[in-house]
Parts: structure tokens; sequence; C-alpha cells
């Protein structure tokens, strides 16, 4: 059956890993320009020197609650590092080295509005079955060997969850709508850009193979994000939005469902703060299997609608050609 995906043609494109090399070099650009810009743009917001925003950069790392106004910077500190780290590079090298516009992201006629209601309930129904994932990669342990690696890891770790935990001790609606275009919208639209859109597509490309395309894709998502005990969880994410992006012919929906994902959660700790739920959903509970069995079984029953409307949009496009 030929696929009537332009991007996703199975055959060797030239110069496929040449242009990803290009892609990886305007997002280390971006990034360096993000940093220099983020330490420019807290200067002015603090009104100090450039020694003392590094040494503010330094505690909002290590011990963000320390520092006056710390959530705002540190706000201000994510959303530029990640606009010119994800966002900006990717849309520049589609433009200027692929010679596309926006709308050649989606291949297939926009999905029905039950896909899109569809994909919002499938990446909330997957939190149970992700959950055991998190559970499992927050168990793991190296050999004795690797006890050094291991350490550092745990530390990392650590200072993320530190950090995790000051972004999410808001109780402003304010808060929360800052929260949701730093955290969640930007992201959204940035790394899916860049995982989804481009990388899987060109890898897709490269190897005649999209579903290896998609958890290669996955896993260089997750492991960008350096938490080492939370690598499986988001690949398994990754690949959700993967196949949301492959099956729809459309990168909005995969955005989306990454915005929902990740808003849900704020939404969630915010509801939390304001003592309207009793439910943490960042505490580590393991979640009973009767839960993760029901929803593994609704989220497989969700995919394989979406799939079979993707098969079908296919069908009547080749027919009507």
């Amino acid at each position: 059956m030929q696929n009537s995906n332009p991007n996703l043609v199975v055959s060797r494109v030239p110069g496929a890993w040449g242009s990803l090399l290009v892609l990886i070099g305007f997002v280390l650009i971006g990034m360096a320009v993000g940093n220099i810009l983020a330490v420019m743009i807290l200067a002015l917001y603090t009104s100090a020197d450039t020694g003392s925003v590094t040494e503010l950069l330094n505690q909002l790392i290590t011990n963000p609650s320390q520092v006056p106004n710390g959530w705002y910077a540190m706000m201000i500190l994510q959303g530029t590092v990640h606009f010119f780290s994800y966002l900006l590079p990717s849309l520049v090298y589609w433009f200027y080295i692929e010679r596309k516009s926006l709308h050649q992201f989606d291949f297939r006629t926009t999905p029905s509005a039950n896909v899109w209601f569809l994909a919002i309930i499938l990446v909330i129904a997957f939190i149970p079955v992700n959950s055991k994932f998190i559970e499992w990669n927050g168990a793991m342990e190296l050999p004795e060997i690797f006890s050094g690696m291991e350490k550092w890891m745990r530390d990392k770790e650590d200072q993320l969850s530190v950090m995790t935990a000051f972004l999410t001790e808001y109780d402003q609606f304010g808060q929360l709508l800052i929260a949701l275009f730093v955290v969640v919208l930007l992201p959204a639209l940035g790394e899916e850009v860049l995982f989804r859109g481009i990388i899987q597509t060109r890898l897709s490309q490269q190897w005649g193979n999209i579903h290896l395309a998609i958890w290669v894709s996955a896993a260089i998502f997750s492991a960008i994000h350096f938490q080492f005990y939370g690598f499986l969880p988001r690949m398994m994410l990754g690949a959700l939005f993967g196949y949301l992006y492959y099956w729809t012919g459309n990168l909005k929906v995969a955005v989306l469902g990454h915005f929902v994902n990740n808003g849900f959660v704020l939404v969630m700790m915010y509801l939390h703060n304001i003592n309207v739920v009793d439910i943490n959903i960042e505490e580590k509970k393991s979640m009973p299997w009767m839960m993760v069995l029901a929803s593994l079984f609704l989220s497989a029953g969700i995919l394989s609608i979406i799939k079979k409307s993707g098969t079908a949009q296919n069908a009547a496009a080749r027919t009507n050609q």
C-alpha cells in the first residue's frame, strides 16, 4: 500500500543526515543565544549587573526559593531558553533549509472533531499506564561499578525535582496562566515541531520505517531533557505523540496532546494548591493494577479508532485522486 504522505515517503532522501546536522547546529546556536538573552532579560528584570545575574542563575538552579521573585525569574529563564532552543531554530530550519511552509507539516486534511476529542481523552487515559513506567524507571538501580554515575544521576534528579516543586507552588490564577504559556504551550509547540514534525519525518524518510523513526525520535526527545529517572515514561509519551502525528497526518493533533498532558498536570497542581482537590498528582504513588489495565485497554482502543480514522482518510484521498 502506497503511503500518500509526501513527508513520509519510503525512500532515501539525499542529504537527510546532512540536513539533520544543520538542524542540530541551529539548535545549539539557539541554546547559546537563548541563554545569553535570558541573562540580559534577568539583568533588566532584577536591575542587577551581569556578574550578579550569573550568581542569580546559579541560585535559581540550586535553591530557587531563596531568590526574590524567583518564580517569575524562573519563568523568564525557562521561556526565553526554550523558545530560542527549540521553536525558533526549528522554524528557521523548516523555512530556510527545507524551504517549506507551516501547512506542509500536515500531510492529510484536517481530522474530524471526534479525533481531536479522542486525542484529549487519550493523553488523560494514558496517565495510569505511564505511572507504572514512572514507578519502574524511578526504581532503576545500576550495577555497583557504576555507583558514581548513579549518584550523579540521582543528584541531578533531586535538583530537577526541587525546581519542579518550586515551579508548581503557585496559588494565583495569573501564575497559572503564565505557567500554561511558558511550561505548557511553548514546549508543546517547540518540541512537537522539532521532534515529530522534523526529526521523526526526516528519520522516516532516511530509514523507510516509520515505527523505528517514531521510537528513535521519542528516545531523543526524552534524552534531551536529562531526567534519567524519567526517561522511560517521557519516551512513552513521545511515542504516543509520534503515533498521533502519523495516524492523523496533522501535527496540531500532536501539539494538542502534548499541551493537554502537561496542562492537565499544572491545572491539577493549581487546584490542589488552592484546596479545591485533595489529590496531589505529583505524588509518586503506585496505582492499582486494575486501574492500570483499564487505562491500557482504553488507550489502546482510542489509538485503534484514531488509526482507523487515518486509514479511512488515506483511502478517501486515493479515491479522489
